[in-house]
């Protein structure tokens, strides 16, 4: 299927005179939307790179000066360090109020496999759920999960020992066909390149003769793998711990694998729900308990403990347990537990229950009264 790489000045939607301010307001927003931690679409990540460069051209007065007059010709053959060394994304994100890292690190993680050199595998993202007292105390656990290795038979290439893939002639190896399209303007030419996929090799770049015997040609196998992990007390909800080394095979024989990341939840408990490094329960009460206050035993993650109801206790009221909840993050302190007290108005009542009930009603008539005579 055809690519055509789009002009950058309609990927950040600006106009061909735009200041830089607008051009930066542009990227900032667009890069919020389509970052690939924020934004869970397939094609984010490919949306957010485009954004990226489009940026790192616009944003330089000598690469867009490049640009405006040549096209993407005018600007080909830069570096990462040569697009992106320059510009402090922590400086233009320094606000956004982000959980993760949208600028910095991200880049070198999108843009890396567009240089020579071994193409990185792409990473694996699994879920681990854990009890609230796994996260209180922190430890070990372990994961189970499948995923591709590089074929130890053929160390990847998915040949059959003793031969090697043979290279295709048509893309000489790049998987890719490029056709240059030139576009006259009033202030140069305009050059425009589209990018596809080798109808012959199908994008592989190479054809496998005789393949291996082990991966049937696939340069991988499945490896079911059992890896411990250290989970940090108190760990946040749904934080990714990173195990390098252990994602998916890269496309290439000499590629790095790409990363692990583990996402740690905390599994649900019937005698808790936890926001942040504090715990809530619900305590129901009777009416008489909330109108004469009682005495509860409370569970906590270590062991129940006795809480008093103060007499006159209303529904909803909190009754807050310090130091009673999980323990905090890189902190040495803890959350509270918060019991959230709750009322049961008897739905059926017996003759007796209802004759007491009348006489508190008749009573609580007389006190208003009186307290209506003495005004």
């Amino acid at each position: 299927m055809a690519t055509t790489q789009r002009d950058y000045y309609e990927v950040l939607g600006i106009a061909r005179d735009a200041d830089p301010q607008a051009i930066k307001n542009a990227f900032r927003e667009l890069a919020m939307k389509y970052h690939p931690d924020r934004n869970k679409d397939p094609d984010a990540e490919e949306k957010f790179k485009e954004i990226a460069e489009a940026y790192a051209v616009l944003s330089d007065p000598d690469k867009r000066s490049r640009y405006d007059s040549r096209g993407f010709a005018g600007v080909s053959g830069f570096s990462h360090d040569d697009l992106f060394g320059g510009i402090d994304f922590g400086d233009i994100f320094a606000d956004a109020g982000f959980g993760f890292d949208i600028g910095g690190s991200i880049f070198d993680h999108l843009f890396r496999q567009r240089h020579a050199g071994p193409v990185r595998g792409r990473d694996i993202d699994i879920h681990l759920v854990v009890s609230l007292e796994r996260i209180d105390t922190g430890g070990e656990e372990t994961v189970q999960f499948t995923r591709p290795v590089s074929c130890p038979t053929c160390s990847g290439s998915g040949a059959k020992p003793g031969t090697t893939p043979r290279q295709c002639e048509t893309c000489g190896g790049s998987g890719r066909r490029v056709i240059t399209h030139e576009r006259k303007q009033a202030k140069g030419s305009m050059q425009f390149q589209q990018v596809m996929v080798c109808p012959d090799c199908q994008g592989q770049g190479t054809f496998i003769d005789h393949p291996c015997p082990e991966c049937h040609g696939q340069g991988h196998i499945a490896s079911k793998e059992s890896i411990k992990v250290n989970i940090p007390a108190g760990i946040e909800e749904a934080t990714a711990l990173r195990v390098k080394g252990h994602g998916m095979p890269s496309d290439t024989a000499d590629g790095p694998p790409g990363d692990l990341y583990v996402v740690v939840t905390s599994a649900p408990d019937e005698r808790f729900e936890r926001a942040g490094a504090d715990l809530w329960r619900n305590a129901t009460l009777e009416v008489t308990d909330l109108a004469l206050g009682t005495k509860l035993k409370v569970p906590t993650l270590h062991g129940e403990v006795d809480v008093t109801v103060p007499p006159g206790t209303q529904p909803d009221e909190i009754l807050r347990l310090r130091h009673k909840g999980l323990q905090r993050f890189g902190d040495s302190g803890r959350g509270n537990l918060n019991l959230r007290i709750q009322a049961h108005i008897p739905e059926r009542l017996s003759a007796g229950e209802r004759a007491l009930y009348e006489q508190l009603r008749n009573l609580d008539k007389g006190d208003r009264q009186k307290k209506h005579w003495w005004k």
